[in-house]
């Protein structure tokens, strides 16, 4: 409003004065001998009509360049804030609306920033399929995920499984149980499928969360569980058994009795039966360890003293087994119990050397490594191996295939690997012989 009002005085005053002007200059062409008058005259004439035009026309300049500054984006550019006529006032109110503009750009420009960090710091991969197919790794989740030669197009995601690239190619929703082939090992994961709208293309999110860790914590949780109330359970019934078998064969003892060879064949048959029931609440009482999870005090500590120490330890138990240490990179450091862990690992190592007890130049490896997403820790053998139908049953409680074994110490292992948060399998070795792996 103020603009309007002090712009038109200043056209009026522009008018009156050119008016004047015009006056004056017909005075001076009809008065004679006014020839340098004349030229003055239109001259002044002249001058004010441009500044009328220029008047006129300001206002129309600014609001053109303000409108192409909204057009390109271009919210640093400044209007002279002075000048009268109103032209101040307009400066100053499309600086303001400029210094808005560019605060709701900056508030823009924020939010997505935070909107991109959070997808590319999800725990989840997250995965973009365009309208054409293309496949897009979203996050840094989906980038440590997926780290195996693969191409942009769904087809290429085979690597992982066919059904997972089935799934990319499809436009099928919804969420879905799948096993992939992730780091050389099979694993569970959750993927989730959706359809977006994004610029007016019809795009697909697909996330890919791993719950192998998760499932085997249950499992092993669910495990122990039942392993504790069997041996509570068996232990309560057992231990009125081996008391009363105790009493009687103290009873069928005496020597009274002893006359009647009965009596002496009823002693015999109640001790052993108290000797067998006492080993089995002794049995029972080792196997508890199974129920007990493990407590871990992690610390960072050097891979290659460590693995050099187990190295030794082996040695001393079996010489004739060549052993070879590989440690890469040799500066590795490993994130875990280190008494737990070696455990673990000599136990894996000692499984293998009875195992190669009847294979000619019996051979093991120890190997860590880094490969950027944690530590692998690998023991393999030239054995006999380990059949592809036991594989999953190795690491139940209580199952062995050696006359002598506990089924307790491979149980033992995995739950130990994954109370770290890691993940234990077993599978061919290259040269033939088994390839126990540890993720961490």
């Amino acid at each position: 409003m103020v603009f309007n009002q002090r712009f038109t005085v200043a056209l009026v005053a522009w008018i009156v004065a050119l008016v004047a002007v015009l006056l004056a200059c017909v005075a001076a062409f009809v008065t004679p001998g006014l020839g340098a008058a004349r030229i003055v005259a239109v001259a002044i004439a002249a001058a004010t009509f441009a500044g009328l035009w220029r008047h006129v026309t300001r206002t129309n300049r600014t609001v053109a360049r303000f409108l192409e500054a909204l057009k390109f984006g271009d919210t640093a550019l400044q209007f002279d804030a002075q000048g009268g006529a109103g032209f101040d006032e307009l400066g100053g109110a499309l600086n303001e609306a400029l210094a808005r503009f560019r605060a709701g750009q900056d508030r823009i420009a924020g939010e997505l920033r935070y909107l991109d960090a959070l997808v590319d710091d999800m725990p989840v991969a997250v995965l973009i399929v365009d309208a054409e197919g293309h496949v897009t790794l979203a996050n840094k989740s989906a980038r440590r995920l997926f780290t195996s030669e693969h191409g942009t197009l769904a087809e290429d995601f085979a690597v992982y499984g066919a059904t997972f690239a089935r799934r990319l190619a499809n436009a099928s929703q919804g969420e879905e149980l799948l096993i992939l082939n992730i780091a050389s090992r099979p694993q569970r994961m959750l993927v989730r499928a959706a359809t977006l709208e994004r610029l007016g293309q019809r795009t697909r999110a697909i996330s890919v969360q791993p719950i192998q860790g998760t499932l085997d914590a249950v499992e092993m949780a669910a495990q122990t569980d039942l392993v504790r109330v069997l041996t509570h359970e068996i232990l309560n019934s057992l231990t009125p058994v081996t008391s009363l078998a105790a009493t009687a064969a103290d009873l069928l003892g005496d020597p009274d009795l002893s006359a009647d060879p009965r009596v002496g064949d009823a002693r015999i048959a109640v001790e052993t039966l108290a000797r067998r029931a006492q080993g089995l609440s002794n049995f029972i009482e080792a196997y508890r360890a199974v129920a007990q999870t493990p407590h871990l005090k992690r610390q960072s500590f050097a891979a290659r003293p460590w693995a050099d120490e187990l190295a030794r330890i082996f040695a001393a138990r079996m010489p004739e087994v060549a052993l070879a240490v590989e440690v890469s990179p040799a500066q590795l450091a490993l994130d875990a119990d280190p008494d737990l862990l070696a455990q673990v690992v000599i136990n894996l190592m000692q499984n293998a050397g009875q195992a190669m007890q009847a294979t000619e130049g019996p051979r093991l490896a120890l190997r860590l490594r880094g490969d950027g997403q944690g530590t692998v820790i690998e023991v393999e053998d030239n054995g006999p191996g380990v059949p592809e139908s036991l594989r999953q049953d190795v690491f139940l409680p209580f199952f062995t295939t050696r006359p002598t074994g506990t089924g307790v110490g491979l149980n033992l292992a995995r739950q130990i690997v994954i109370a770290h948060g890691g993940a234990i399998d077993v599978s061919d070795a290259a040269g033939g012989g088994a390839l126990f792996r540890i993720v961490l």
